[in-house]
């Protein structure tokens, strides 16, 4: 290592430092460890401590492992220094532990955690929020559990830290009634415990619960602070909670709080997802200072509201003015040349990710094979899904969809089948596509098995688009019968995308009679669809039935029911024109 001039050397320490250190000497070790600002500066100090035989003083060994593991970029130094120490109290386990924790997901603290206990040591208030933090981010259930267990055991269950740990511990792991149990169980709430129980309703999809927890924490007249208002905010989605969203905003106004970057970049998500995506516009120019997470979300913000354009326009002025993007812009950028067919547009962003070395991140690459499919270049998708180093639910199911858009249900299945050797479990989403698949080929038998190996084999509940393929897969064989037979049998109330598929078949195989009996059923009960009418107008046509067919036409105009129109994407690139 090069000798740097501003890094203090061994001869610039005190030539003696006393085993029986006095006030003077404190200080000026104290002082000492203040100066330190690197890792190699860090060592040479470590090493004069060592040949002045002053390690085994805990409270400069703790100092050391504390400013290890601030300036080194993993912990193993920090690592070496805790293991070298001969006398290793709780506060030096705690620093160890809670440095772990800070790093991010780590498996070892509750690791460490275990080797605490089996030292004799007991661990205390300080032990346990770092612990089960680290539960909540790996999902450690179990072990989040047996911290709880011993948490009630050394005395712990009454302290405020420990108690929202919990809640966001179990919030975490989707164990929301865990949650709530530890939660009614507080006698005194502080803001921390309220926003965790927030937090955990809002990660969880409860947003009503979440709402209304935020509001009972006002009404006991407990204040909110930032962290609060980040957590409740996810949970206004849609855009009957925009009012909700413009008071909770209102309420940021008025605390002071809308200098908060984390804060604005959450209103600027709300917003968006309430539908208001002007107001998330403005809030974004009107930001002093924007963070890498503040263009992200307003980029994501445009791709979700199917404003593709505006979130590629907005990317090439995160360009111009020189702000670095990361893995997390780039999926929103490719998502939105897929919903808009820019294939060129696309493989410009795909090269971006090459020349910055992000093409290797999992979420890019599963974009990538999205997005290439949605162009029309299905040799581009398979090829980006090879590249993928690992290949999660996400990457197969993507190809698997990809393959039965693009009319290729064998390939569909064959890759559901090395997915299931290759001991990668499928999930919702990747049954759909296979299902999909064998509707478009004419495989009923093979995809009534695997609808039932779905709930069977892996417990998943049937939705209502798994069941509107298996009526897709038997109204395309012909069998429309057994297609309604099946509808009834559902266990959920079939929507239009159910009785869609069913009457198409019927106008396929021109079953007229049972399309009036089912349309019959569906008006009775007051199933408005304009789909339906139009269905049934044109079969009334097509068997000669003109009287029937413009009585159709007059229903849907009493109700003043339109024809959804037609959209399409269309991206020309070298003389071919690729249409969705």
């Amino acid at each position: 290592m090069a000798f740097d001039p501003h890094l203090p050397t061994t001869s610039s320490f005190p030539p003696s430092l006393p085993l029986q250190t006095n006030y003077r000497s404190s200080l000026s070790l104290t002082s000492l460890f203040n100066s330190i600002s690197s890792l190699p500066c860090l060592k040479r100090l470590h090493a004069r401590i060592l040949t002045q035989g002053l390690s085994h003083h805990l409270a400069i060994t703790t100092k050391l492992l504390s400013l290890a593991a601030f300036l080194s970029p993993t912990m193993d130094y920090a690592h070496k220094v805790f293991d070298a120490s001969p006398h290793r109290d709780s506060f030096m386990w705690n620093t160890l532990i809670r440095c772990y924790a800070d790093l991010g997901p780590c498996g070892e603290v509750p690791f460490l955690y275990k080797q605490m206990h089996r030292t004799g040591l007991s661990p205390d208030h300080f032990t346990f929020p770092s612990v089960l933090r680290s539960c909540a981010v790996l999902s450690a259930l179990r072990e989040g559990k047996e911290a709880h267990c011993h948490v009630i055991k050394h005395g712990f269950d009454n302290d405020h830290f420990v108690q929202s740990a919990l809640v966001s511990m179990y919030s975490q792991n989707g164990e929301v009634s865990n949650s709530e149990l530890v939660f009614g169980e507080m006698v005194d709430k502080n803001v921390v415990s309220w926003t965790a129980m927030i937090a955990g309703y809002a990660q969880n999809c409860f947003s009503e619960k979440a709402l209304s927890v935020f509001g009972s924490m006002v009404a006991s007249g407990m204040q909110p602070n930032e962290i609060t208002i980040v957590s409740v905010l996810p949970a206004l989605k849609g855009v009957e909670c925009l009012n909700s969203g413009r008071t909770i905003h209102g309420f940021v106004i008025k605390l002071s709080l809308n200098s908060f970057i984390s804060l604005a970049n959450a209103l600027i998500a709300m917003y968006g997802k309430c539908g208001s995506v002007d107001v998330a516009s403005s809030l974004f120019e009107e930001m002093p200072v924007r963070s890498l997470v503040s263009w992200n979300t307003m980029i994501a913000v445009y791709e979700q509201s199917d404003e593709g354009n505006k979130a590629i326009k907005l990317f090439r002025r995160m360009l111009t003015e020189k702000v670095k993007f990361d893995c997390v812009t780039l999926v929103s950028v490719l998502s939105a040349c897929a919903s808009m067919g820019a294939l060129e547009t696309g493989k410009w962003a795909h090269e971006l990710a090459r020349s910055n070395g992000l093409e290797a991140d999992i979420r890019i690459g599963n974009v990538l094979v999205d997005m290439y499919a949605k162009c029309g270049r299905l040799d581009c998708a398979r090829d980006a899904f090879e590249k993928l180093q690992w290949r999660g639910r996400v990457s197969w199911s993507a190809m698997i969809r990809a393959y039965a858009a693009h009319g290729q249900p064998e390939e569909a299945l064959k890759l559901f089948s090395l997915m299931k050797e290759e001991g990668v479990r499928p999930n919702s989403f990747t049954f759909t596509s296979v299902l999909a698949a064998c509707s478009h080929s004419g495989l009923v038998e093979q995809g009534l098995k695997h609808f039932d190996s779905m709930r069977r084999d892996y417990l998943i509940s049937p939705s209502l688009e798994h069941c509107a393929c298996i009526v897709d897969a038997l109204g395309r064989a012909g069998r429309v019968v057994d297609a309604y037979e099946f509808i009834k049998r559902m266990p959920m109330e079939p929507d239009k995308g159910v009785w869609g598929a069913l009457l198409g078949a019927c106008r396929i195989h021109g079953d007229l009679e049972l399309a009036e009996f089912v349309a019959t059923d569906l008006l009775q009960y007051g199933h408005s669809y304009s789909t339906f009418y139009v269905l049934m107008s044109n079969m009334y046509a097509e068997a000669g039935r003109w009287e029937d067919a413009a009585r159709m036409r007059k229903l849907m105009r009493e109700m003043e029911l339109k024809k959804t129109p037609g959209s399409s994407s269309v991206d020309t690139v070298k003389n071919v024109t690729i249409m969705r």
